[in-house]
């Protein structure tokens, strides 16, 4: 019998899209070192861990007969399919990635990738509403850490400005000015 549930991950099949954030049309994959080691772990778990596990339970469910209604091995084949996917575009991923480290970065005055940001709304109520991001690749960015991607509209908007500066950040509800108050790189 034909070993059909051992995907090469390397194939050419691909059955959909992966529903990470695309990069932007020309762009490099900038990305942090700590970013870059997430990625490579996280590939390495699914290759070494994961996708093991998962042959090993379709492997087990084949032999148990018709696989026409084998619950186990139906599941299986769909998640070694996105296993298999997400191996793909990490690959993928990892191969253009740029690595930035932003301890190096030249310029500790400006803003740019890499850099932690804290800046506060100008409101006129004189309310003080500061918020810190760090400025990151788009496969690390998560809003929750306060992590946003390079390619974002706050990132967009803080890129390139100065300590005390002014800038918009485009909003759903319009442009918001903020003035940034600290820069720095980790």
């Amino acid at each position: 019998m034909a070993d059909d549930f051992s995907t090469d991950y390397d194939a050419d099949y691909d059955d959909g899209d992966d529903d990470s954030p695309a990069l932007p049309g020309g762009e490099k994959n900038y990305i942090t070192a700590a970013g870059h080691g997430q990625l490579e772990d996280e590939l390495h778990t699914l290759h070494r861990v994961e996708r093991p596990k998962v042959i090993q339970v379709v492997s087990w469910a084949a032999a148990n007969g018709d696989r026409s209604e084998n619950g186990d091995y139906i599941y299986g084949k769909k998640r070694l399919r996105e296993i298999d996917r997400r191996i793909r575009f990490l690959t993928r991923r990892l191969k253009i990635a740029h690595i930035v480290i932003p301890a190096e970065q030249k310029n500790h005055e400006q803003i740019f990738f890499g850099a932690t940001v804290t800046y506060e709304k100008i409101q006129d109520d004189g309310d003080h509403n500061q918020t810190t991001v760090a400025i990151v690749g788009v496969d690390e960015a998560d809003l929750e850490r306060g992590k946003v991607s390079w390619v974002s509209p706050v990132a967009k908007a803080l890129l390139k400005a100065y300590e005390g500066d002014v800038v918009n950040i485009r909003t759903p509800g319009g442009l918001v000015p903020v003035e940034i108050i600290a820069i720095r790189y980790e």
